[in-house]
């Protein structure tokens, strides 16, 4: 089995119209409507060789779960439980259902998959493929709570490809400085103490990644004194905040969506100009040497964001 293909990345939304907008008119993307079993339109947009489908959040078509935000990724298979089959999933328990336009789709249980939404459907056409402002989708975040696990699983069984590994840690630099009327000043470093921790883990699919994300903790037990706050935007200890309260909250699963860009300076600000609410106006440093910055959540119907300008794989 080789590196699987992705149908599309469902979003749930709670204004399908007003984020359809900011898809179309903001960046450029081409958009065809596809169709549910009950006659609900779902917008498609093409963004690289993936559609990026919106439903609207407490549609039944998504299960009982579905709180805005990235809610599963569709394997694209021309036979679905020919697909599943091969990756060693146990049928037995699952049933074809019609999945948008009518074609027929398995879901796979959540807990086979740590906690990540995942569904195998028929090829799911698009418009367009890109924009001046979009060429792909560049990753879809993963709140993970055991990343070896979660390989282990879309690697082993699904046949994605591990495109690299890292770990982001955040340490805290203390000097002290003994000064003297006579000796002058002498500086000292204390050793660096760790605050805060991401093991990372990008896993192929289809033309974009999985971005594992896996919380820990470099020091257990220790205390973090004075320092940023798990809030703080833009630090390694406030991202491994957010990813943990995630889990938390909703248990491990999809987290994010990245898109990239090959402009992110002209892009970020003008997309402030327009009247979206931003949580960034220019690039800040992101994994894999890029450039980053995300819209807010709530100029997406609940959906965290965020754009990538790096260099190609």
């Amino acid at each position: 089995m080789g590196t699987p293909d992705l149908a599309y990345v469902g979003i749930a939304v709670r204004d399908v119209d007003a984020v359809s907008r900011a898809f179309g008119e903001h960046l450029g993307l081409a958009r065809r409507d596809g169709t549910l079993a009950d006659g609900t339109r779902v917008p498609l947009f093409g963004v690289g060789e993936t559609a990026l489908a919106v439903f609207e959040a407490g549609h039944a078509f998504l299960g009982a779960d579905s709180q805005p935000g990235v809610h599963h990724v569709a394997i694209a298979a021309d036979s679905p439980a020919a697909f599943a089959e091969a990756a060693g999933f146990n049928l037995s328990s699952h049933a074809l259902t019609q999945g948008i336009d009518g074609v027929p789709q398995l879901e796979i249980d959540n807990q086979w998959t740590h906690g990540l939404r995942t569904r195998i459907c028929a090829p799911v056409a698009i418009e367009g493929s890109a924009s001046e402002e979009v060429e792909r989708i560049d990753h879809i975040g993963v709140a993970s709570a055991d990343n070896e696990k979660t390989t282990g699983v879309f690697s082993g069984k699904l046949g994605c490809t591990v495109e690299s590994t890292q770990t982001d840690m955040e340490v805290r630099m203390a000097i002290e400085t003994f000064s003297s009327d006579k000796y002058g000043v002498v500086y000292h470093n204390r050793p660096p103490q760790p605050v805060g921790g991401l093991r990372v883990a990008f896993l192929s699919i289809g033309d974009c990644d999985l971005e594992l994300l896996e919380p820990f903790d470099p020091e257990p037990g220790h205390a973090d004194g004075a320092g940023p706050t798990p809030d703080q935007p833009g630090t390694t200890r406030g991202d491994r905040g957010a990813i943990g309260r995630y889990i938390e909250r909703r248990g491990p699963g999809l987290h994010h969506l990245a898109l990239k860009t090959p402009h992110i300076n002209a892009l970020l600000p003008r997309l402030a100009d327009s009247g979206l609410r931003m949580i960034d106006t220019a690039g800040r440093p992101g994994s894999r040497r890029a450039l980053i910055g995300f819209i807010h959540p709530a100029a997406l119907g609940g959906v965290l964001l965020h754009f990538v300008q790096r260099d190609e794989r």
